[in-house]
């Protein structure tokens, strides 16, 4: 891989990221994708601990990963865990190292954090996230079902 530096994102690449968070999840609004955004970058509490970005020589974000420490995670047995929450690197430059340079440094962020254990997840069809997982050293533990049911006011 040629040309890619991976670095903590930062205000300025705001749009880019929500765009490239809307890419990812294509059935969540735009509004609501840049809200969280915008709300980790100001440091108003979202759930994320850490995001980078992978930026090309034209200093396009072409990928991110957002991360987050857990108290648990499926088949981990140490806390905290540090937990890939996301993980997207675009079209054109997958199959480039560009999402192995991002694990590579979340890796290192965490270990920075005294995790022993790196977690993470994808749904059940999603087999080329299982695949790129794989790739880079994560074995499956768990299959797991979930539910919702909503609450009348009560």
């Amino acid at each position: 891989m040629t040309g890619v530096v991976v670095r903590p994102v930062t205000p300025p690449d705001a749009e880019r990221w929500i765009e490239l968070r809307h890419a990812l999840w294509p059935d969540a609004t735009r509004n609501e994708l840049g809200a969280e955004a915008r709300a980790y970058l100001d440091g108003r509490g979202f759930m994320l601990e850490q995001v980078i970005v992978a930026v090309d020589d034209s200093h396009r974000i072409v990928g991110f990963a957002e991360l987050s420490l857990r108290p648990y995670a499926e088949g981990c047995t140490t806390t905290p865990v540090a937990f890939l929450e996301a993980w997207f690197v675009v079209a054109e430059w997958r199959g480039r190292g560009v999402g192995r340079a991002l694990v590579a440094a979340a890796e290192d962020w965490a270990r920075g954090r005294g995790c022993r254990e790196f977690a993470s997840d994808a749904l059940l069809e999603n087999t080329a996230s299982a695949a790129a997982h794989a790739a880079l050293g994560f074995e499956e533990v768990e299959h797991i079902r979930c539910f919702r049911k909503p609450l009348a006011p009560g």
